[in-house]
């Protein structure tokens, strides 16, 4: 629950600054009467997004079990491959996010009467569709049909809702200007998370392609410790849930697993290395810092 938490609060933060750079430009620039276009591509976006994840959940299943399991560990590894994607675009580009979408803004106020809309459900559907694909994935982790885990399956749908709640009462405060997070901070603690999870994700994805017989490997165990942890107890859960935890790992799943967790992580903290060692140059211009400035 707290890891599907962290995913809605973290794209939902996202979308949440999308929609309000959105806004307060159009407040600022004395484009009021604009406005309801915004809210019409957040509708639309929004609306694609719900429609994706029901897709995803009940979609597949008129489906024989291989197909299932084939297409579940298929669209798990595409959600990791998105996840890493965003994680490494929001480090590099989230002190620019505000002049781009600006900028976005200023050429469809120009242009055709939906252009603005069109913005708005690009902007936000991008961050919706990754939620619904990365959230579908973690929920199958936390209680597929093959593991021994007694996790409910709304449970990790109402963490994600939460997160989303707070994610849209954070952009409405910044909006009003009652709060101010660093972001920069933020999306670094949060990114390095969602690798773990992601990592987690991962090794359910390559299980699943076993079980579907697409991957070799299904019964030749890198460890089984199903007899010491019980994933139905409480620690159990937390660990499936948090971290995605199998007490029955395949060497396939095993190595997978350490592999993209230390490429990742080693890569993200080189990244973010990159970026504090620029930071002086950018810090001697006389504007702050776009993570500290009212939106």
């Amino acid at each position: 629950m707290l890891g599907n938490y962290l995913i809605g609060l973290r794209e939902g933060l996202e979308a949440s600054l999308v929609v309000t750079i959105l806004i307060a430009y159009l407040v600022k620039s004395d484009r009021r009467h604009l406005l309801p276009r915004i809210w019409v591509g957040v509708g639309a976006a929004v609306a694609v997004s719900l429609a994706f994840g029901a897709l995803l959940t009940f979609g597949p299943r008129g489906l024989t079990f291989e197909a299932q399991e084939a297409i579940g560990g298929t669209l798990s590894i595409i959600a990791v491959v998105f996840v890493t994607w965003m994680i490494f675009w929001m480090a590099r580009a989230a002190r620019g996010l505000g002049g781009e979408l600006r900028g976005q803004i200023d050429r469809a106020a120009e242009g055709g009467r939906w252009s603005l809309a069109v913005v708005a459900a690009l902007a936000v559907g991008r961050e919706g569709l990754e939620t619904a694909l990365f959230l579908w994935a973690a929920t199958q982790t936390a209680t597929g049909a093959h593991t021994a885990s007694t996790v409910p399956a709304w449970q990790p749908l109402v963490g994600a809702a939460l997160g989303l709640a707070t994610a849209v009462v954070l952009g409405y405060l910044l909006y009003r200007g009652a709060v101010r997070i660093d972001l920069t901070r933020f999306f670094t603690w949060t990114g390095g998370f969602l690798i773990v999870i992601a990592a987690g994700v991962l090794g359910y994805g390559i299980h699943d392609l076993q079980e579907a017989g697409v991957l070799p490997g299904l019964n030749n165990l890198a460890f089984d410790v199903s007899g010491t942890i019980n994933e139905g107890s409480w620690y159990g859960t937390l660990l499936k849930g948090v971290f995605n935890f199998s007490a029955q790992t395949t060497w396939l799943q095993a190595v997978a697993w350490v592999l993209y967790l230390s490429i990742t992580m080693t890569v993200f903290v080189f990244v973010l290395g990159v970026r504090r060692r620029s930071r002086p140059a950018v810090a001697s211009a006389p504007a702050a810092s776009p993570d500290k400035q009212p939106v």
